[in-house]
């Protein structure tokens, strides 16, 4: 197993860069060098809570790839059409306390209230829902219903940008709203007519990797219909793009057990406060997951389509909509290794029953998930 090198050596250059909306610029360059490469992190704490913004199902089979459905059947039940019951798990965090100040008692940059994940959102047809099944639930009524304004959500993180993790941008406006946007309507089922959306959240920026807003843009997936103009266009100008660093460089092609060439610190951004990102690329290159503590000291990290479900646990139970299954299957391993080594709290991203998990070493050189406790 190849383990990780001195970034002093190496360094994938990595800035984080807003669109011109916000006129800031939130890291410059940084050097190759390894005092450069991450600051101390500031230790802020925050409180959060699940959200479960709707239930649909997907094709079995596809939500597998090459595992034989006689073996994956064994524990996932399917409905008459094949298709197995996930979620839309996303989280709201609050701060802890104040925001933090810089050297010269200026508060950070840290809003009070971040979403990670919105879901689909109710933006689809009729004849999309039917096709996944998928429940009347939203990212926007779940707030609601516990009192929160989308208003006052100061960011939003998405593990990527797929209708399933990031359709929730947007929404279908009121009666007597003025639209912020007007265009080609998403769906499964062929082409529909234009149609008007507002911003879910219209005071929060969306934080996502460059990587991954490219490829949207230019509908870079092995799925023909899940970066949608609907989602993607009306956000173009409130983004907060991530450079993190890749774990491994696109001209090496990594043993299963390899470490990443990078630290884990050299490769987590902290995009505000006590919250990073970083890389976990296979289902899509530029698919990030989110890391902070909570005000309990437990290490938070909501883990993308890596591990979509506990019965992805295995090594090689990658999707068939992932665009590379072999990165896909580097990335679990040298992540789970991570989680169980540092005892991370999962919060997985479409786990249909409790998606809070812990890792553990078993004796077959694999890993297990257990409850949170």
């Amino acid at each position: 197993m190849r383990t990780a090198f001195d970034a002093t050596k190496f360094m994938e250059a990595r800035c984080i860069h807003q669109i011109p909306r916000f006129h800031r610029r939130i890291d410059s360059f940084i050097e190759p060098t390894l005092s450069s490469v991450m600051s101390t992190p500031i230790d802020v704490r925050y409180n959060w809570r699940l959200l479960r913004a709707g239930e649909f199902r997907l094709d079995g089979g596809s939500m597998f790839g090459l595992i034989p459905r006689s073996v994956w059947s064994r524990s996932v039940p399917t409905d008459d059409k094949g298709r197995i019951t996930v979620q839309h798990n996303c989280l709201l965090l609050e701060r802890v306390g104040d925001a933090p100040l810089d050297p010269a008692g200026k508060p950070l940059d840290s809003p009070k209230l971040i979403v990670i994940e919105v879901g689909t959102g109710d933006k689809l047809d009729a004849k999309s829902r039917e096709l996944f099944a998928m429940d009347e639930t939203s990212i926007h009524a779940q707030l609601r219903e516990i009192g929160c304004d989308p208003r006052d959500i100061g960011a939003i993180i998405v593990s990527h940008l797929h209708f399933d993790h990031a359709g929730g941008l947007t929404r279908l406006p009121l009666a007597g709203e003025k639209p912020d946007w007007t265009g080609p309507a998403s769906g499964m089922a062929g082409s529909r007519p234009d149609h008007s959306v507002k911003l879910t959240f219209p005071n929060a920026r969306v934080v996502v990797q460059r990587r991954e807003w490219d490829d949207a843009i230019a509908n870079r997936s092995v799925m023909t219909r899940t970066y949608f103009r609907d989602h993607l266009d009306p956000i173009a100008d409130r983004l907060m793009l991530i450079d993190a660093p890749a774990p491994f460089v696109s001209y090496i092609t990594p043993d299963k057990a390899d470490e990443p060439m990078l630290r884990f610190d050299q490769r987590a951004i902290e995009v505000f406060p006590g919250l990073r990102v970083f890389r976990t690329p296979g289902h899509t290159w530029g698919q990030q997951a989110m890391y902070f503590k909570d005000s309990a000291g437990n290490t938070i990290v909501f883990t993308p389509d890596v591990l979509p479900t506990a019965a992805h646990l295995g090594q090689a139970y990658s999707l068939a909509y992932d665009v590379e299954p072999y990165t896909s299957m580097i990335t679990k391993t040298w992540f789970l290794r991570q989680a169980a080594a540092e005892n991370w709290l999962l919060v997985l991203d479409h786990e249909p029953g409790d998606p809070l998990r812990r890792v553990r070493a078993n004796e077959k050189g694999w890993f297990d998930l257990v409850p949170a406790g």
